[in-house]
């Protein structure tokens, strides 16, 4: 490859590198509107489901991050701070992958929200997860501050019918009558 070839490609990966953050930083800045959320799944853990032995409360029956999925999650939160976002409202799923996630972040103290619970092997949760999670997005859309959700692929699917990477965050605005409108999304960490 020629020396300007190279030149090339280096000022081009450096012009997407700061396109791609300024565009992150633009939807950071969106969560200080009202009725803007920022939707995540739980950052990388190895494999799919959950055993058979699943407890919640007890990680040792659970799918768990590694280290990979504790650097995303600092990664993002660092994202997010360096975008302005100072502290959050954050609500974690009780899955100890997401709450492991949620407080990796360090954008704030982390409050359990059974609404964001996987219901990927528990079909019968679907719908009234759905509507306890719809329902705290009504009743948060006008409280200020940015607001912080940490969960599941099926949850962020059904909500915002996006699929998401382990580690990828959705903003969304609340449309009213239970509807959600993506603004974007940003990558993991």
């Amino acid at each position: 490859m020629s020396m300007s070839l190279r030149g090339i490609l280096l000022v081009t990966v450096l012009c997407l590198s700061a396109s791609s953050a300024l565009a992150d930083t633009g939807l950071w800045q969106k969560l200080h509107e009202p009725g803007h959320f920022a939707i995540m799944r739980h950052a990388t853990a190895p494999g799919t489901g959950d055993p058979d032995n699943f407890r919640i409360g007890d990680c040792s029956t659970q799918r768990n991050l590694n280290d990979t999925g504790r650097a995303e999650a600092r990664a993002v939160g660092q994202s997010a701070k360096n975008a302005g976002i100072k502290s959050a409202r954050v609500y974690s799923s009780q899955w100890c992958r997401c709450l492991e996630t949620a407080r990796n972040l360090g954008l704030g103290a982390v409050q359990e929200l059974p609404a964001l619970n996987s219901f990927y092997q528990r079909a019968a949760d679907r719908d009234p997860n759905l509507a306890a999670l719809k329902a705290f997005i009504e009743a948060n859309a006008d409280k200020p501050g940015p607001v912080f959700l940490v969960t599941h692929q099926v949850t962020i699917s059904a909500l915002t019918r996006r699929y998401t990477r382990q580690g990828e965050v959705i903003v969304f605005r609340h449309a009213g009558n239970g509807e959600v409108d993506v603004v974007g999304s940003i990558p993991p960490g």
